[in-house]
C-alpha cells in the first residue's frame, strides 16, 4: 500500500514579556499526546481506502494521510536592563505534539497475512510520527540555546526584535527539517515496508 505520510504544523504563538529584574534562566517544556481515528476493512484494499477516506488532513491541504503530528510551539522571554545594556533573562520554549494514528476496529477474524501487513504498516506509521515529534523537541532545545546566546543590545526593544527574529528563524529551520525527513521517508517507503514484512515473516518462521 503506497501511502504518503505527512506532518502538520499549527500556527506559532510566541509571546514576549519584559522585566528588569529577572534572574537568568532557561527552560524547554515538551509535551506529547495521542489521538486515534478508526478504520474498518477485511482486505488490504479496504484498509487502504479507509486510510485515504478517514485519515487526518495536513495543514492547508484537503489530502488525507495515514497518520499525522500536530506541532505547536510557544514561549516567553524576559529581559534584564543593566548599565545601559539589555540582555535576555529568562527563556522558556514550549512545544506540544499531538500524534494522530489509525486504529483497526474490526481486526478480529482477519487473516494472519492481513494482520501481519497491518502490523508492519501501523508500526511504521507510528515510528514516522514519533520522529516528527522528536524533530520538534530537538528544535525547541536548539531555539532555546540560540535565544539564550544572543548578544546584548542597547535597548530592550532592540533585544526583543532580536529574539523575535531568532524564534522565526528557528521555526523556519524546523519546517525545513520536517520537510527533508518526509522526502527521505517517501523515497524509502517501499524498501522499508519490505524489510519490516520480511522481519515479521522470519520471526514467525522462527517460532514454529
Amino acid at each position: 500500500m503506497p501511502l504518503a505520510v505527512r506532518y502538520m504544523v499549527l500556527p506559532i504563538a510566541y509571546s514576549i514579556g519584559l522585566s528588569v529584574c529577572s534572574p537568568v534562566a532557561a527552560e524547554v517544556i515538551a509535551s506529547k499526546s495521542y489521538s486515534y481515528f478508526s478504520i474498518r476493512g477485511k482486505t488490504a484494499d479496504e484498509l487502504d481506502r479507509e486510510l485515504s477516506r478517514r485519515g487526518p488532513t495536513s495543514s492547508g491541504s484537503s489530502a488525507r494521510h495515514p497518520g499525522a503530528t500536530k506541532i505547536r510551539f510557544g514561549g516567553e522571554a524576559t529581559y534584564i536592563q543593566d548599565s545601559g545594556r539589555c540582555r535576555v533573562g529568562n527563556v522558556k520554549v514550549t512545544v506540544h505534539t499531538q500524534i494522530i494514528l489509525p486504529r483497526w476496529s474490526n481486526r478480529k477474524g482477519a487473516s494472519k497475512e492481513l494482520s501481519m501487513i497491518w502490523d508492519a504498516l501501523s508500526s511504521d506509521i507510528k515510528r514516522h510520527e514519533e520522529r516528527h515529534a522528536e524533530i520538534a523537541r530537538d528544535q525547541a532545545r536548539a531555539m532555546e540555546r540560540a535565544i539564550r546566546a544572543l548578544p546584548q543590545q542597547r535597548s530592550c526593544e532592540a533585544m526583543q526584535e532580536l529574539v523575535s527574529g531568532e524564534s522565526a528563524r528557528g521555526i523556519d529551520e524546523h519546517d525545513r527539517q520536517q520537510a527533508r525527513f518526509d522526502r527521505v521517508e517517501a523515497v524509502n517507503f517501499q524498501k522499508r515496508m519490505l524489510r519490516l514484512l520480511n522481519n515479521r515473516i522470519n520471526g514467525r518462521a522462527g517460532e514454529k
